[in-house]
This record gives C-alpha cells, structure tokens and sequence, in this order.
C-alpha cells in the first residue's frame, strides 16, 4: 500500500473485490463450523442492524450488482431504500440507532447476495483485526455465537486484519491518486442506493 497510487480499471479491481470477498466468505464458513453457528431459526435477523460502509469501491460494485438485477426488483429496492432514508432520519438521535429492515430484504434473503457489503459477510462470527497502529481489537459476535462460546477458553476468531488491508488497496486502485482529498464514506446501504454512484 506504500508508495504512489495507481488508477486500475473498475473491471478488475471488481474482479479482485470479488475474490476477496470469496475468501471472506471461506473463512466465515471456516470459523462459522468450528463454532457450530449457523443463522437458521435464529429470532434475529442481522439485515436490520444499523451498519454504515466506507469504502466507494464496495459502493461502485454493490450499484452494478443492483444495475444487474430484474427491474421490477431494482425498482421495488430503490423505492425501499428512499422509505428507509426518510425514517432512519426520523428515528435517528444521539445514542440511539434506528431499526430498519435493509431495503434488499425480501421476506428475509438478501436478494443482491453476491453483492452484499463486507460487513455483511464477515458480521457475525468472534474476530479480532489490528490495527496500523499495532492496537488488537477483538469482538464477540453476534448473541447466538456468545453463547455458543461462553464456555470456551479458545474461541476461534476470524482475523479480519489481512481483509481490511486488501480492502484498503482495492479502494485505492478504485479511486486513484484523488483520494487523499475525498471525503470519508460513512453511509448504510440504502443511503448508498438513494446517492446513486461514488
């Protein structure tokens, strides 16, 4: 990541996301089955947690997975999305974040899976990243999973360090040398749709 920035073509930086995102899916599955975890019959549902996504790059391919799909369903997702915005304004304060169901949740599947954000794919299992600085945070999952461990003296985790920085690099090569003057990124998915491209 040192060094001068490099502009690549969207199709291969999408091509190398999509191959990153294949490896966080096998390490999620990995750490998922050591655990035992799985998301079915649990009360929760992950889709209306309240995330917010950084990078323009996951963005970018998140819109071309939605350009891709059926028009009645790119359009029922879109028309979600701006419901969303609107009452996430209404029901967001200071320490309180909204409950709202993602806009691409149909009856409970994501129905732009294969272009589903990292957050998506890695929310749920314990894992640990360390940061540039050298700091180790770790998290402990999702509540089905903190029981599930509990009773663990090693609990697997998912080490997401090595994911953030190729994550980082994609972004880079994504939007090239202007993005030491770009705004930060720091908006839910349907925020992402209602924009429109990065």
């Amino acid at each position: 990541m040192a060094g001068k920035i490099k502009k690549l073509m969207p199709r291969v930086v999408f091509s190398r996301l999509a191959g990153l995102y294949q490896r966080m899916e096998d390490s999620y599955n990995r750490v998922a089955s050591e655990i035992g975890l799985t998301c079915q019959g649990c009360p929760d549902n992950c889709c209306n947690s309240f995330f917010q996504h950084h990078t323009r790059v996951e963005w970018a391919y998140f819109l071309r997975g939605l350009d891709q799909a059926l028009p009645d369903i790119r359009q029922k997702i879109i028309r979600r999305a701006h419901d969303y915005v609107d009452r996430m304004q209404t029901q967001r304060s200071p320490g309180k974040e909204p409950l709202l169901m993602c806009p691409v949740n149909f009856d409970g599947l994501c129905m732009l899976y294969q272009h589903r954000l990292m957050v998506c794919r890695l929310h749920g299992v314990p894992s640990r990243h360390t940061t540039p600085r050298g700091q180790t945070w770790e998290f402990p999952g999702c509540f089905i999973c903190r029981e599930k461990t509990e009773h663990l003296h090693n609990i697997p985790r998912l080490d997401r360090t090595g994911f953030y920085h190729e994550l980082a690099w994609l972004e880079q090569s994504f939007a090239g040398p202007g993005i030491v003057k770009m705004d930060r990124v720091d908006l839910t998915l349907a925020e992402m749709i209602v924009k429109g491209p990065p």
